[in-house]
């Protein structure tokens, strides 16, 4: 017996060629979200509207990068929401208790996002104008 494990089940492959197959499946998975999603598309746009705007309020590399991670967060929590409710409405269409509480789970995880950027903006744009320290 040997300690290698078989590719079997593993349909991207191993090695560096699984590496070229992942980011292809990523690709299709923001090409999806882009597609189907509005809200994707909408924070998306958000997103590319306020990046250049992160460059001008940061004070710091680390203020900056907060900026950016409050970005990065909220397209990761849209895009995991989305993924949960394709799944959801693939499982079930009816009303079900337990899919509907994934579902606002998901939908939970956009407003923490929400919330974390509207913060971390907020704070840099009073930094900016000198209303606080």
């Amino acid at each position: 017996m040997t300690n290698q494990q078989s590719p079997i089940n593993k349909p991207n492959g191993t090695g560096i060629a699984r590496l070229f197959k992942a980011t292809y499946c990523s690709i299709k998975g923001f090409r999806a979200a882009w597609k189907y999603e509005s809200a994707f598309r909408q924070e998306l746009i958000l997103v590319l509207i306020l990046l250049p705007f992160s460059f001008v309020l940061a004070q710091s590399v680390n203020h900056w990068l907060v900026l950016i991670f409050s970005l990065l967060f909220l397209l990761f929590a849209e895009l995991v929401n989305s993924a949960v409710e394709a799944l959801a409405d693939k499982v079930c269409l009816e009303h079900d208790e337990l899919i509907g509480r994934a579902k606002d789970i998901g939908s939970a995880i956009v407003f923490v996002a929400l919330i974390f950027l509207k913060l971390a903006w907020v704070i840099a744009l009073l930094q900016y104008f000198s209303i606080i320290n």
